[in-house]
């Protein structure tokens, strides 16, 4: 995983690729929070009105 080496031209993490991992970890997170936006939100909803 060294796109972002090939892209940018710089290593900011020598060449291991875990800014690569975290980027895609970062982007899975936002599509499934936007995603399922509804059902989480409904979650927190009823866990904090349950927890008074």
């Amino acid at each position: 995983m060294d796109f972002f080496e090939k892209w940018f031209g710089v290593s900011p993490d020598g060449g291991d690729g875990s800014l690569e991992a975290l980027w895609i970890v970062v982007i899975v997170v936002a599509v499934v929070a936007i995603a399922f936006r509804r059902r989480i939100a409904a979650w927190l909803a009823s866990w904090t009105t349950d927890r008074r």
